[in-house]
């Protein structure tokens, strides 16, 4: 269990990330046209999971509009950002966004990725959201880099993901 903070009160989550260099664990999540992509869709890729609990706040959709900025210079990798909002939510915005360089899904059905992952909120105001985390994961399907924002209101280190590419 990881113990993460939203404005300074102190709220856990299911479980901790996965361990750099373990395999990382399979998903399959819900693409804005309703169907559904498992890390097997990314194979050969490299992929950074940009986490978050809902596009609907300020420091979420800057995760995404920032990590869609630099996803044009990354070669063989995708940026996948995920959270528990419909698809159509994710749609919406990066139709209003202009987001064109991310995949957004969702895993709104089950919750399950987050419970996998370690990182479903099991306490306080956003329960069964996701918190905000940033893995990376090679070409051969292991992680290389994880952070875990300990306060959810301010954004990953951008800089330290990027550099792991």
């Amino acid at each position: 269990m990881a113990t993460i903070t939203l404005k300074g009160t102190e709220f856990n989550t299911n479980g901790t990330l996965p361990k750099v260099g373990a395999k990382a664990p399979n998903f399959l999540l819900t693409a804005s046209d309703l169907s559904h992509k498992s890390l097997a869709d990314f194979a050969g890729k490299k992929i950074i999971l940009n986490i978050f609990p809902s596009i609907d706040t300020s420091t979420c959709a800057t995760s995404v509009r920032t990590f869609n900025k630099n996803a044009v210079e990354l070669d063989n990798t995708v940026v996948v950002c995920i959270s528990r909002d419909l698809p159509f939510s994710q749609s919406r915005f990066c139709s209003a966004e202009g987001i064109e360089n991310v995949v957004l899904l969702s895993d709104f059905g089950t919750g399950d990725f987050g419970k996998d992952y370690g990182l479903e909120i099991i306490n306080g105001p956003l329960k069964h959201l996701h918190s905000r985390a940033i893995v990376m994961i090679d070409e051969k399907g292991f992680i290389n880099y994880t952070e875990q924002v300990s306060e959810i209101v301010d954004e990953p280190n951008y800089v330290a993901a990027l550099k792991e590419i």
